[in-house]
């Protein structure tokens, strides 16, 4: 049989119609005789009825041991639903198929989880069978969503004269950022590709070979710790722009990402993008990516505080400190222990307490503040919060960023405590002028904040050398509901300015020919001024549908410590492939390693959890017990495993029955009384059961 029609696409128009369908098994229905199935395919849902005096014998009998996901192939007549069983809720839910002729394609077997949206299944068991995870319909439409994003962002550039390049996988390791995947050259003994963690090098030069526009859809790898919205490997729309401002870049990105959601959703976002720099967007709400789904700016007050009665406040701004305050309008009846959590989460970003003042519906100022101000200094402090009644004020007296992090953190926080972070509400904003420079404790000097690349203002490039920490980077982020989609900057285009940057970055002439040389060699061939942008497509769609994670729109991710649960990966190679690559594990070698290196990390073995599966109780001592004993156990698992058992012949073991058949004897039933012998109360022939609830 072939597919003439998809189960989606039937409806009343198809009735009379032959047609030849073919999915998986969703639900089966059995009413004696009559067999209903609903078949899936990635169209939508299709009611079959197998009727037992339209099909074969043989057939029918197969209709009967359908199970769910098994995937047949079935050719009928569409006909009319009766009416008193439309389902309003499939698209095909007035009309029906009555089959005849049923071909099972691949039975299945039990399945592990039920194929469901609604099913409480633990994501690891989910990540597990991933291939079936992936039929559920929420996150197949994910999946199909993120293609017509995709193709919408392609559309749009292929229209506007960008052309599409390819940029090398296996490159060459420039450590400054995240660390890199390394893979080991087998024809050059001892050396290293990298993966890229962006196509930045090449897109530049790619633009002095004159492309003008250049895009890709980039697979990047960095190797960092893993969070809701990050991944090892993900996906990134790379675009770089030749003989342009930032402005145009800025009106260029501003149009595609309103085509975008225009094209894949029906939302059309007139308003232009609002627009602020990193210093404005840190003083104003603690962060350089925003959420502008909700109000609460941080508002300055160091200007009243350093001439306050409060000598707590004055202090800190005479230390070269600041205070600044919160005004979270109609919350002045904040709980007692809402005010607690709150001063527990300003502790934990890094402040010492949580000052605040209720305004209560009377305009009385509810705090412990109170007394330490003079009334004008109170009023003054209302007024510049614009506090109203109603409104609780919360104040933080810190250094500047502990001030952000608390503050922008608390302002999250309570916009999620109170419900004001709408997913289906989508809010942009521009961040720009980021500094050139952050300074690295670890490292012990400046590192480029976005890369070595970046071009600074033109005005601020005298203080590179001298006082690279006021220096502004004509860089830019979009951000999207709190959450970075990417960024961009205007490149350096001339020899010059790019060694001068690494000098301020504190490479030497040998490191920066190492690295960079040939980069740095093609500024010297005429480059044109240039700049560009790339945004994860992976987040940008995590945001589009509401998701909680990146996993609900990668098709198959990785869990939080980097390993696929599906395939086991990473994994030990045989030894063979280690030696073929020059590479040796310390203390292995061919003789003392089996055949494949199982010289593993020691397994993470959630004890908390697994006591509470088994209801256990248990000391630390016995934890770290636990822990060892776990580990012995798997370990011992893996010795089994490794052994090599080709070369042992099949063997089998008879033990000696006697095969003996019981008499089969019918033995009186017991009566009521008996049954009711042990029992502590009974009347009547019945057990007596008191009332213990009212």
């Amino acid at each position: 049989m072939r597919r003439t029609i998809y189960c989606g696409e039937l409806r009343k128009e198809h009735i009379d119609q032959s047609v030849t369908v073919m999915g998986w098994v969703q639900s089966k229905r059995d009413m004696g005789g009559i067999i209903f199935i609903d078949l899936r395919d990635k169209a939508g849902i299709l009611q079959i009825v197998f009727d037992a005096s339209n099909l074969s014998e043989d057939e029918f009998k197969s209709a009967e041991s359908l199970r769910n996901e098994t995937v047949v192939a079935v050719e009928g007549l569409i006909r009319h639903r009766d009416e008193e069983t439309y389902n309003p809720k499939l698209s095909t839910g007035v009309v029906e198929l009555k089959a005849t002729r049923l071909e099972i394609l691949s039975e299945a077997q039990t399945l592990p989880f039920a194929i469901e949206d609604d099913t409480n299944v633990r994501e690891d068991l989910r990540l597990k069978y991933r291939f079936l995870d992936i039929r559920r319909p929420s996150l197949a439409n994910n999946l199909r969503f993120r293609h017509a994003v995709l193709k919408s962002a392609r559309d749009y550039l292929d229209c506007d004269g960008f052309t599409e390049v390819e940029t090398p996988m296996l490159t060459k390791s420039t450590p400054e950022g995240a660390r890199d995947y390394l893979v080991p050259s087998r024809v050059h003994p001892g050396t290293f590709y990298a993966l890229p963690q962006s196509p930045q090098i090449f897109k530049q030069l790619l633009m002095v070979g004159g492309m003008d526009k250049y895009y890709q859809v980039a697979r990047c790898f960095r190797d960092e710790d893993l969070r809701a919205d990050r991944q090892p490997e993900f996906t990134q729309v790379d675009m770089e722009l030749s003989f342009v401002e930032q402005e145009d870049i800025l009106i260029h990105l501003e149009k595609l990402f309103k085509h975008i959601f225009k094209e894949t959703m029906g939302i059309a976002i007139e308003k232009p993008f609002p627009r602020l720099t990193w210093q404005q967007s840190m003083d104003m709400y603690g962060c350089d990516k925003p959420d502008l789904r909700f109000d609460f700016p941080i508002i300055e007050l160091s200007e009243i505080a350093k001439t306050c009665s409060f000598e707590v406040f004055r202090k800190v701004v005479d230390a070269g400190g600041a205070v600044r305050a919160l005004n979270i309008k109609g919350c002045a009846d904040f709980t007692r222990s809402t005010i607690e959590d709150l001063t527990k989460k300003a502790f934990e970003y890094g402040a010492k307490g949580m000052a605040w003042i209720a305004i209560r519906e009377d305009g009385e100022l509810y705090s412990v503040l109170t007394k330490f101000f003079k009334p004008e200094e109170l009023d003054a402090i209302i007024k510049k919060v614009d506090g109203k009644p109603g409104d609780f004020i919360i104040f933080c007296a810190d250094k500047i960023p502990v001030i952000c992090k608390t503050l922008g953190g608390l302002r999250t926080d309570i916009a999620d405590m109170l419900n004001l972070r709408d997913k289906t509400d989508y809010k942009f904003v521009i961040v720009t002028d980021f500094p050139e420079f952050e300074y690295s404790e670890e490292e012990g000097r400046f590192m480029a904040m976005h890369h070595p690349f970046t071009m600074p203002y033109e005005e601020d490039v005298p203080y590179l050398i001298s006082d690279p920490g006021r220096v502004r980077a004509q860089a830019y982020d979009f951000v999207l509901n709190g959450i970075e989609l990417g960024s961009g900057s205007i490149r350096i285009h001339k020899k010059e300015m790019q060694e001068m940057m690494f000098e301020a970055l504190g490479f030497s002439k040998d490191v920066v020919e190492n690295r960079f040389g040939f980069m740095v060699n093609a500024f010297s061939y005429g480059t044109p001024p240039h700049g560009g942008f790339a945004f994860g497509l992976d987040r940008l769609v995590m945001l589009m549908v509401g998701a909680e994670s990146l996993r609900e729109v990668v098709a198959f991710p990785k869990v939080r410590d980097a390993s696929c649960l599906m395939t086991n990966a990473p994994d030990v190679v045989e030894y063979e492939q280690l030696d073929i690559l020059n590479i040796s594990i310390k203390g292995s070698s061919e003789e003392t390693a089996p055949k494949a290196i199982k010289k593993k990390i020691a397994p993470k073995i959630d004890v908390d959890n697994v006591a509470n599966l088994a209801r256990l109780i248990l000391s630390d001592e016995e934890k770290l017990q636990m822990q060892e004993d776990l580990g012995a156990i798997i370990t011992f698992a893996d010795q089994l495993n490794s052994i090599d058992t080709g070369d042992i012949g099949v063997t089998a073991h008879i033990v000696p029955i006697n095969n003996v058949f019981r008499e089969d004897k019918i033995i009186p039933s017991f009566g009521r009384e008996e049954l009711l012998l042990n029992t502590p109360t009974w009347e009547d022939g019945f057990i007596y059961v008191p009332k213990v609830v009212e």
